[in-house]
Order: C-alpha cells, then sequence, then structure tokens
C-alpha cells in the first residue's frame, strides 16, 4: 500500500506544481494574492471529502483512497505553502491579504471539504 500512497503523491505533488505555477503566472503580476494555492488548497479539500464519503461507504476500496485520498490529495494540498506565502506577505508588507489569506484558506478550505463529503448524500 505505501507503493501506492508514494505513486499517487508524486502525481499530485506535480499536478501542484505544474497547476499552480500555470495560475501564478496568469494572475500574480496582476494582484500579490497567492490565489494559485489558495485555489488548489481549496479544490484538494473538496476533493478528499468526495473521496473520504465514497470510502465510508464502500464505494470506493482502501486502496484507491489510499492512492488517491492520502497520496495524491496529501500532495497536492500543501500547508508549507500556505504558511511561506503567508510570511512572505507580511513581510512584504501585505497584512490585509494575510489575514484574508489566512482567514478565507482555512473557513473555504473546511467549506470545502464538508461540501465534498455531503454532495452525494
Amino acid at each position: 500500500m505505501i507503493w501506492l500512497i508514494g505513486l499517487g503523491g508524486s502525481l499530485g505533488a506535480a499536478t501542484r506544481f505544474l497547476l499552480g505555477r500555470f495560475i501564478t503566472n496568469k494572475t500574480q503580476r496582476v494582484y500579490p494574492f497567492p490565489i494559485g494555492t489558495w485555489l488548489i488548497n481549496c479544490t484538494g479539500s473538496f476533493l478528499l471529502g468526495v473521496l473520504t464519503s465514497l470510502h465510508q461507504t464502500y464505494q470506493i476500496s482502501d486502496l484507491v483512497f489510499a492512492f488517491f485520498g492520502v497520496g495524491f490529495c496529501g500532495a497536492y494540498t500543501t500547508f508549507s505553502t500556505f504558511g511561506h506565502e503567508t510570511i512572505t506577505l507580511i513581510q512584504a508588507n501585505h497584512i490585509k491579504l494575510a489575514v484574508i489569506y489566512v482567514i478565507t484558506s482555512v473557513i473555504i478550505g473546511t467549506l470545502s471539504a464538508w461540501a465534498g463529503l455531503v454532495i452525494l448524500n
């Protein structure tokens, strides 16, 4: 099972890197808000909610959940980048943006995970 988690994680990390870079290249020049990581963390939370719901209702196996839920989603979402970007905003004196980033990340991320859990019910 550890190999499935590792494979899923490598795909999640690569997806996060490529998608994050794409989004950042399209938006960073306009506004310093780290929208790439924000979107990735919110969509990853939603996906993990969906996968958890499917796993809890025995619609996907432990192996599928390990690959996609633990591996892919675990590496696709990123708390370390979130923390780094928050500190970077503070250092650049974008205090309001940092506060907005933290609050909306926690609230929208949690609501996204909840929505993923209940959407199939």
